[in-house]
């Protein structure tokens, strides 16, 4: 059988590309480029090695090529949803994933399947290669823990996607992979997962930086990976290690869970950081969480660069309580120009923006949050609930739909608690739960496709917009089929 070394030179220098400004928040990160020739031999190389992996969740900052949060992926899994349309003019890619009309040649999916596969390898690398380093043994063993951490949530966001996929886990790999099976696939993401609680930190101490991968962001992931395959007891099991840890817990605004301030705070369980790491290093890939989701009328207000790419469904505006403080937080209706007159638009997301911090808004330097403690309640809350445990499922739904009755002053009389829900109605409501609180975090599209709610939901926010049973999986895209007759099409 034909091998295929993944080029160590190539891809190592990809990396390295990013490594002299992957510092930016991931401080043990060297200043300088290493040889590669020599490089994976020094504790340092072993650290620049584990920061270049991460590098991957932002850009690859060659100017080409978007990390894997930077966009596409977050704006995918809210436009192939109830959540966002499109209204970026030229990106049919965009308006294909907000219609349900992609196919497997589909940029914004070949896109995320190319840097998923890109950050696995620096992945596979650092996994072999780490533990053949002369190095402090905890150190060591803590940085092959991120690597597995990484690649695991890698896989999990793909094999959610795309179902079969090649399960490449060593620098030599076959030249075409066959596809592995599901199970076998979750299988190695709960290996590496349980490998990662056991040598990943609780914590960090600020001078390492912030974004590393944590004790509890393992047991996090693992839960909500249960969750999906509906394996409800070990997702309670596991979503309670991390409430039980009391490593984190929600700001009383939600506003602040979205300050500038808070970034790397108690209810950041897992994030990927972009901008200036709150000032302590040089500076990092920006996001475009601002330029994407303000609204192009903010211009008038003396904002830059608020283009209003993707936008909310009216429905999903709609389906918040008018005192949710969630509402206020999560969406702009209304611009005050710079001569004080006051504009009403039709609401666009602001949730990402500080305006004290960034008030000329433009590109960001907020993290993107791709786990909050808010979602491993509500994780748990709806493992509880499937388990049989409605007391406990209630308690902890209420946690969160506490929080939304603080105005950031006082609590209010409404937006009330959850009571005495039957199994079926709990579901909706815990599934209502996480649309009003995760917008626009990349969580939407998995929701309904988990709870096979697609084909029901999303017509109700867009109407004439009605997915198919194939929708529920991603087409492979076409171009790595062409590469590789083993992969599958999907029903595309």
């Amino acid at each position: 059988m034909k091998t295929r070394k993944t080029s160590f030179a190539i891809m190592l220098g990809i990396g390295l590309l990013s490594l002299g400004s992957c510092s930016k928040f991931l401080e043990e990160d060297p200043k300088h480029l290493v040889n590669i020739n020599n490089f994976y031999k020094t504790e340092q190389d072993a650290i620049s090695a584990v920061n270049s992996i991460y590098a991957y969740l932002n850009s690859i900052n060659t100017g080409s090529t978007a990390g894997v949060y930077h966009s596409t992926f977050w704006v995918t899994a809210g436009l192939a949803s109830d959540e966002l349309i499109n209204n970026q003019v030229g990106a049919p890619q965009f308006d294909q994933l907000g219609t349900f009309t992609y196919t497997s040649q589909n940029v914004a999916l070949q896109e995320i399947w190319a840097m998923h596969y890109k950050t696995i390898t620096l992945a596979n690398i650092a996994i072999e290669r780490i533990p053949l380093i002369d190095m402090n043994t905890s150190l060591r063993s803590r940085l092959v823990g991120e690597a597995k951490f990484l690649r695991a949530l890698m896989y999990f966001n793909m094999v959610r996607m795309f179902n079969k996929i090649p399960l490449v886990l060593k620098e030599v790999e076959p030249l075409r992979p066959t596809v592995a099976e599901v199970a076998d696939i979750y299988a190695q993401i709960h290996n590496d997962l349980k490998a990662a609680q056991t040598d990943l930190p609780l914590s960090f101490e600020p001078k390492q930086g912030r974004g590393r991968a944590t004790k509890g962001a393992a047991y996090a992931l693992d839960a909500k990976v249960y969750l999906t395959e509906k394996n409800w007891p070990k997702a309670a099991e596991q979503a309670k290690v991390v409430i039980d840890s009391k490593q984190y817990d929600l700001w009383e605004d939600f506003a602040d869970a979205f300050k500038l301030s808070s970034r790397g705070g108690k209810e950041a369980v897992f994030s990927v950081g972009f901008g200036d790491a709150g000032g302590q290093i040089i500076f990092w890939e920006v996001g475009q969480f601002l330029v994407r989701l303000l609204p192009p009328a903010l211009g008038d207000a003396g904002v830059i660069n608020a283009q209003g790419w993707q936008i909310p469904t009216q429905q999903l505006y709609d389906s918040y309580d008018v005192e949710d403080r969630r509402r206020a937080v999560t969406f702009i209706t209304s611009v005050t120009k710079t001569d004080g007159s006051v504009v009403t638009i039709r609401p666009y997301i602001q949730k990402y923006w500080d305006r004290v911090a960034e008030p000329k808004g433009n590109e960001s330097s907020q993290d993107f949050p791709v786990i909050r403690y808010s979602d491993v309640l509500l994780m748990y809350a709806e493992a509880m609930n499937e388990d049989n445990h409605p007391d406990e499922a209630h308690e902890y739904i209420n946690k969160v739909r506490k929080r939304a009755r603080f105005d950031g002053t006082t609590y209010r009389n409404t937006v009330p608690d959850y009571t005495g829900l039957n199994k079926d109605a709990f579901r909706a409501a815990v599934l209502k739960e996480r649309r009003l609180e995760l917008t626009c975090e990349g969580h939407r599209w998995f929701d309904l496709v988990r709870t096979n709610t697609l084909e029901t939901l999303v017509p109700q926010a867009k109407p004439g917009v009605v997915p198919a049973a194939r929708n529920y999986l991603f087409p492979i895209p076409q171009t790595e089929r062409e590469l590789n007759s083993n992969l599958p099409n999907n029903g595309y």
